[in-house]
């Protein structure tokens, strides 16, 4: 186990990240955080906010009971706030929420609140070992290849995803509002992560079909684990209508989703890319869970990601949720290679 502890090094990560981010002098900057935050995030976020000159404060929140039927990792989806209008008010006057709660605003139900009113942006540092926030800083020559991605994802009317494992995967992009991160952002509403490195789209209603298997060495981010037997998933207008496979990560899989009693839990909330060059694979083999948001695979540059779960667009909710990012993936975007076999092509690549 790392220690975690104040590092001169981490401070000057956090310090370089927040400016790039438009903290500084008179930055009105709120970090956010929960008993259960780390505490060395929220400690490195307060120093770097004060070397920086920014109007900040600290809101710490009681970290809400555990009232789902299975452990919930890793979803996006913080109940920090807890519907406390106090907190959210206080929100909607800042510039820049840092985020510091476990699971992470960005599909908090407060957070389009907080959004509307205009002014306020969220920087999600997300639950990592400093060390690994370290090795995946954002830099701003992320920034272009990133936007480039989300721009091509705009402009596209279908995505397929293929694989030499059987995965041929279809996806009707149209009206799919598409986003993602470099992992920084300056203008009201933003949302950026930190790792970052993500081009993704929300699909709607009936516009997901086809087969995705997942190989040996592909990950199941809600686990942190990487898969030692293959999975193969039926998707018919959104929904995973079938979990085929004899080894334990089909059945975990298929427990963990039962024992929501949700049938939105097999929906699908996103499909997209990753992009951060200096994300790694072998990585998960190298910390401890507790160590790990897992955020670092999401955005594994040519990594295929897909995510069941809440799907705001689709007008389906629910806590139940994986993050699922695959290898050797092949993306085309209107018949336009964008990743073959797991590689970004043309202008994404790096």
């Amino acid at each position: 186990m790392l220690q975690e502890r104040i590092e001169g090094k981490w401070l000057d990560c956090f310090r370089r990240v927040f400016t790039l981010n438009g903290i500084g002098k008179g930055t009105r900057v709120a970090i956010l955080s929960e008993t259960q935050s780390r505490p060395v995030l929220v400690q490195l976020s307060d120093l770097a906010c004060h070397d920086l000159g920014a109007e900040y404060c600290m809101i710490q929140m009681p970290t809400p009971p555990q009232i789902a039927p299975v452990p919930v990792k890793s979803t996006g989806t913080s109940w920090a706030i807890q519907q406390n209008r106090a907190v959210i008010e206080a929100l909607k006057l800042c510039d820049v929420i840092v985020d510091c709660t476990v699971e992470g605003l960005i599909h908090a139900p407060e957070w389009p609140e907080i959004e509307d009113a205009g002014r306020t942006r969220l920087l999600v540092i997300t639950n990592e070992h400093p060390e690994i926030l370290e090795r995946t800083e954002p830099k701003a020559e992320h920034g272009p290849k990133v936007q480039l991605g989300i721009q091509m994802l705009r402009e596209a009317s279908q995505m397929r995803v293929t694989s030499k494992a059987g995965t041929d995967l279809v996806v009707d992009l149209r009206g799919a509002p598409c986003g993602g991160t470099a992992g920084f952002g300056t203008t009201p509403g933003a949302v950026a992560h930190w790792p970052g490195g993500l081009c993704l789209a929300f699909p709607g209603e009936r516009c997901v079909n086809g087969r995705i298997v997942m190989d040996v060495g592909d990950m199941n981010l809600t686990f942190k684990t990487y898969l030692t037997s293959r999975i193969d998933f039926t998707v018919e207008n959104d929904f995973v209508t079938a979990i085929n496979g004899d080894g334990i990560d089909a059945l975990h899989f298929r427990e963990y989703m039962e024992a929501w009693d949700d049938r939105n839990a097999y929906g699908f909330s996103h499909v997209g890319w990753g992009m951060h060059p200096g994300a790694r694979w072998i990585s998960a083999a190298m910390y401890d869970k507790r160590d790990m948001q897992a955020v670092e695979f999401r955005a594994l540059a040519g990594s295929f990601l897909w995510s069941t779960g809440a799907n705001q667009y689709a007008g389906r909710y629910t806590l139940g949720h994986f993050d699922l990012p695959m290898r050797n993936c092949t993306i085309t975007l209107d018949g336009k290679v964008v990743v073959r076999d797991g590689v970004l092509q043309g202008e994404l690549a790096l």
